[in-house]
């Protein structure tokens, strides 16, 4: 018997996590009693809430812990928390407790699992496959790095043979899965805190690929060096299944898909940028292999709607732009602001970024930097700490980092000032980007704008 059988209460430790909300939402749609921990009360935790989950925000050991039974709980936390009183008492007490990716692999076991791995690209590819699963009515269930535009969340029950995740390579979580069907989108130096340098995370992607049972299951963006038998993709050269005839009208790229024995034409696609018609394509390969026909995945491709703060676009009446994207890494930094001049080339782009974690800004102000020189002005937000907070980072600054970025108009701000400062700034369009806390200037952004 499954171990998640014998236990009806489930908590999280660092519940607001993309990662164990969607997890927390599993457990709570199927009956059982979920409560949790985090640091910080978000949009996030706040629908937590609203749908029946008890959260609290202060690291206490409160009656609600205290009550809990060790033969009847589960406690499931994050990696990224590191110290925490609340977890010291679950393992002091002799709780049984899991990482949350053991979890996933335990829960996904008894299904065709379909992991999507890479340091970029993971999220929308995921949430791509998923949405393109329930187009083509396959029953599936999804566990999301991030909130689908379509299903308005994370976590998505639609029948258990298949199961869509995202394959986390943070503290090397991917490894407890057990893929079935596997995407590796990109193996980019990250994470250099677990994994040291690039050479070390290569090769967690490629023990990642070994899991995955037949050479036929496994899609690896071509040029990427993953050590067995794989089907490749690509955009604008051939691989195994490959897109080309890309052709931008009206905000959407229309392209042709190609796979081993035919091509079908004109699929229209409303995402910017060539590393998302990638991302459609090998999304496109897996649900050929499943089955999907091509009339289906062409009307599913035209209405996906994209993730949440994933290049989230608003036009104006008044002319403003408004995007704000979840990138936290030069190169999806890059990605995004390619798109933004690609579209439009001559408006004048104003970006407040907020770099996330201060071992990733220092191991990537180089190249931060060159991607940040590319606007036309930049509000530089003070680094978001994350699991980093009670860590020591001596000389690690936004400030330190604004000193390499080589435009003339550039500043340091607060979050709580940020707000004040872009109400003041001259643009054509606004770019909020980063992994943090900056979601919480989306709504008065948008409000501001609307009324400009």
């Amino acid at each position: 018997m499954n171990i998640l059988q014998t236990y009806q209460t489930f908590y999280f430790v660092g519940i607001g996590g993309i990662g164990m909300s969607a997890l927390a939402r599993y457990f709570n749609a199927s009956g059982k009693k979920v409560l949790g921990y985090d640091k910080t009360n978000t949009k996030l935790t706040q629908n937590l809430m609203n749908e029946g989950i008890d959260i609290v925000f202060e690291d206490l050991i409160d009656e609600r812990i205290t009550s809990l039974q060790k033969e009847d709980t589960l406690v499931i936390y994050t990696p990224a928390i590191k110290t925490l009183r609340i977890l010291d008492y679950f393992n002091e007490n002799q709780f049984e407790v899991l990482k949350r990716a053991k979890v996933l692999g335990l829960i996904t076991e008894n299904t065709d699992c379909i992991a999507i791995a890479g340091t970029h690209g993971k999220t929308t590819t995921s949430t791509l496959v998923a949405h393109l699963c329930k187009e083509a009515d396959l029953p599936f269930s999804c566990f999301l790095g991030g909130i689908s535009e379509n299903f308005k969340s994370n976590f998505l029950y639609n029948g258990s043979t298949y199961s869509v995740v995202e394959a986390d390579e943070y503290d090397r979580s991917f490894l407890n899965l057990s893929p079935d069907w596997a995407v590796v989108t990109s193996t980019d130096a990250d994470h250099l805190d677990i994994y040291g340098d690039k050479s070390h995370i290569e090769e967690g992607f490629r023990q990642f690929a070994a899991l995955v049972p037949q050479d036929q299951q496994l899609f690896v963006r071509k040029g990427l060096e993953i050590g067995r038998g794989h089907q490749t993709y690509a955009v604008n050269e051939p691989a195994d299944y490959y897109s080309d005839n890309l052709r931008m009208e009206h905000d959407k790229i229309y392209f042709d898909f190609h796979t081993p024995v035919e091509t079908i034409k004109d699929f229209v696609w409303e995402i910017p940028g060539i590393h998302n018609v990638e991302n459609a394509t090998v999304a496109l390969a897996i649900l050929h292999n499943l089955g999907a026909d091509f009339d289906t995945l062409k009307k599913a491709i035209a209405n996906f709607k994209g993730i949440k703060r994933r290049y989230t676009k608003h036009i104006y009446q008044n002319g403003k732009i408004y995007i704000d994207d979840y990138a936290h890494h030069p190169t999806e930094i890059n990605a995004v602001m390619g798109s933004i001049k690609t579209f439009y080339p001559d408006k004048k782009l104003l970006v407040a970024f907020q770099p996330h974690l201060f071992s990733r800004t220092r191991d990537f102000a180089d190249g931060f930097a060159e991607s940040l020189s590319k606007a036309d002005e930049l509000i530089l937000l003070d680094i978001y700490p994350a699991r980093e907070f009670q860590e020591n980072f001596e000389g690690i600054t936004s400030s330190w980092l604004l000193d390499k970025v080589t435009l003339d108009k550039k500043e340091v701000s607060t979050l709580s000032d940020a707000f004040e400062k872009i109400k003041e700034k001259d643009f054509d369009i606004l770019l909020t980007v980063g992994a943090g806390n900056i979601d919480t200037l989306y709504d008065p952004i948008c409000e501001w704008i609307s009324k400009l």
